[in-house]
């Protein structure tokens, strides 16, 4: 007989264990990007930033730490400018590609 594994009995996934270096990072980032979800992306960035250490994403910015929490937390919706300082910041650059290839 099979056992029921309940949800509530799984441990929980943290993403922040999977991000290493700014390959994982960025790896991380486009594939939240390609879903299209700008507020999936603050959160993801947010993760990011926590990981590397907020501290020093903040100094890197040029923004408080208490504001990068506010930009960054779930179902934020940084401005453009906030996205692509704290992408500097970590190490990473959003890039535009071609939907379709020639």
């Amino acid at each position: 007989m099979t056992k029921k594994i309940r949800i509530a009995d799984l441990p929980d996934f943290d993403m922040s264990r999977q991000l290493k270096n700014n390959d994982d990072i960025a790896a991380y980032v486009t594939m939240v990007i390609e879903e299209g979800d700008a507020a999936e992306l603050a959160h993801a960035l947010g993760i990011a930033a926590r990981v590397r250490g907020m501290r020093e994403i903040a100094q890197a910015t040029g923004l408080s730490r208490e504001a990068l929490y506010k930009a960054l937390k779930p179902n934020a919706k940084p401005r453009f400018d906030t996205i692509n300082r704290v992408c500097t910041a970590l190490g990473v650059q959003l890039i535009a590609r071609s939907i379709h290839s020639h």
